[in-house]
C-alpha cells in the first residue's frame, strides 16, 4: 500500500519542483531521496498529509545539493522559498511531465526512456525489455538522456507522437508485466484526447479501451494465463469494448491511418467475435499487413505469422515465421504454437519449454512450461 501511494504521489511531487525552477535531473534525484527516506520513516511516523512531506522534503534535498554545487551557487536564494508545512494544492502534472520530458534535445527513444523511468516508475529492466535491448544498453541510455536535460529549461515541451508511444508503453508494461500501471495509462491517454484532437491519441485510446476489456478473462482464479481462445468472453467489459469500437470508427472514418488506429483495429476483431473460432483472421492479416507497411516492426510481423497461421493454416504461419530473427522475444512460443497446430508435437514441446527459459515473467513462464508438460504428456500416452 505505501509502494503504490509513494508512486501515485511521484509525478506531482517531481512537478512542483520542477514548478519552482529546478531542472529536471536535479529534481528527480531530489524526489528520489525523498522517496528513500519516507520509506525509511513513514511506517514510525506517518505524516499527516503525504504529498506536502514529500515537497518539502525533496525541495530541502535539492536546496542541498544546489549549495554543494559550485556552479550553481546563484540558487541559494531559492531556499528563502521553501515550502511552508501544510497541505498542498491537489494538481496533476503528470501528463504534462510526459511532454516535458519529450523535450527536443533528446531524441525520441531517449525521451521515452527516461520518461519511463523518471515518471512511469519503471525499472531500467522493464523499459529494456519493453525495448528489446540489453539492461546495460538501456542504462546507458536513460543516464545519457539525464546529462543531457541538466540544466535545460523545460520550455518547449516535445510532440505527441512520442508521448503516445510513453503511453503505450506504460500501458503495456502495466497490462502484462510486473507493476500496474494500465488504468493510470488509460487515465492519462484519456486527458491527452479530451485535449488534442489528433486521429493517433483517439486511436491509442481506443487500443487501450479493448485491450482492458478482456483483462478480467485474462488469468483463471490460480494466476495462471488463459490464451485469448480460451477465454470465457462473457467476462469481457462490453462497455469498454463498445466505447473503445466507437471511438476507433471516429477516428478510421478521418482517413489519416496511424499504427495506433490499426492496432486498435486488430483488437476490435478479436472483441467483435463471439467465438474464437468465429474470428475474422483473413481481415486481421489485412490490418497486419498495414501495420507492416507503417511500422516496419518485427513484432508485427511476428504478430502476423501467428494471424497468417490461422487464417492460411499452420505452415503458411511457419513460411511467415522462418523470415524473422529467431533471436526475437516469443519467437519460439510462436513457433511452438504453430508445429503444434501442424501435428509436430516433439518440436512444438521442445520449443515451448525453450520459450518458458526465456519468458519475461513469471506468469508467462509457468504457463508455457504447462503447454510444454502438456504435449510431453500426449506423447507418452
Amino acid at each position: 500500500m505505501q509502494e503504490t501511494l509513494l508512486r501515485s504521489l511521484t509525478p506531482g511531487v517531481l512537478g512542483v519542483l520542477v514548478r519552482r525552477g529546478a531542472d529536471f535531473a536535479a529534481a528527480e534525484d531530489a524526489v528520489q531521496d525523498a522517496l528513500v527516506e519516507a520509506v525509511r520513516t513513514w511506517p514510525a511516523d506517518p505524516p499527516r498529509d503525504a504529498k506536502a512531506w514529500l515537497v518539502t522534503v525533496a525541495w530541502r534535498r535539492f536546496l542541498d545539493a544546489t549549495r554543494a554545487d559550485a556552479a550553481r551557487r546563484r540558487r541559494e536564494d531559492l531556499v528563502d522559498e521553501e515550502p511552508a508545512p501544510g497541505p498542498t494544492p491537489t494538481v496533476d502534472d503528470t501528463l504534462q511531465l510526459y511532454f516535458l520530458c519529450a523535450h527536443p534535445s533528446l531524441t525520441p527513444a531517449s525521451a521515452v526512456a527516461l520518461t519511463l523511468r523518471a515518471v512511469g516508475g519503471l525499472t531500467t529492466r522493464q523499459i529494456a525489455q519493453a525495448y528489446l535491448v540489453p539492461e546495460a544498453t538501456m542504462a546507458q541510455r536513460i543516464s545519457r538522456a539525464k546529462r543531457t536535460v541538466s540544466g535545460v529549461r523545460f520550455n518547449q515541451p516535445g510532440d505527441v507522437a512520442t508521448v503516445l508511444r510513453v503511453l503505450y508503453l506504460v500501458f503495456n508494461e502495466g497490462y502484462s508485466g510486473d507493476v500496474d500501471l494500465a488504468a493510470e495509462a488509460i487515465r492519462l491517454t484519456r486527458q491527452l484526447a479530451a485535449a488534442i484532437d489528433h486521429p493517433e491519441v483517439a486511436g491509442l485510446l481506443a487500443l487501450m479501451l479493448l485491450h482492458h476489456a478482456r483483462r478480467a478473462a485474462r488469468t483463471a482464479p490460480d494466476g495462471s494465463l488463459v490464451p485469448l481462445a480460451e477465454q470465457d468472453r462473457g467476462r469481457w467489459d462490453t462497455t469498454s469494448i463498445a466505447e473503445g469500437v466507437e471511438i476507433l470508427q471516429a477516428a478510421l472514418a478521418r482517413d489519416r491511418l496511424g499504427e495506433f488506429q490499426a492496432q486498435a483495429a486488430v483488437a476490435a476483431l478479436h472483441a467483435d467475435a463471439p467465438t474464437a473460432g468465429e474470428t475474422d483472421w483473413v481481415q486481421i492479416v489485412e490490418w497486419y499487413d498495414e501495420l507492416v507497411r507503417l511500422t516496419d516492426s518485427p513484432v508485427v510481423r511476428l504478430n502476423r505469422a501467428v494471424a497468417v497461421g490461422e487464417a492460411d493454416g499452420p505452415r503458411a504461419g511457419l513460411a511467415a515465421l522462418a523470415a524473422l530473427d529467431d533471436s526475437l522475444p516469443r519467437h519460439a512460443a510462436v513457433a511452438a504454437y504453430l508445429h503444434e497446430r501442424d501435428g509436430d508435437l516433439a518440436t512444438a514441446a521442445r520449443l515451448y519449454a525453450e520459450a518458458a527459459r526465456k519468458a519475461p515473467n513469471l506468469a508467462e513462464r509457468d504457463h508455457l512450461t504447462r503447454q510444454a508438460a502438456r504435449l510431453n504428456a500426449r506423447r507418452r500416452s
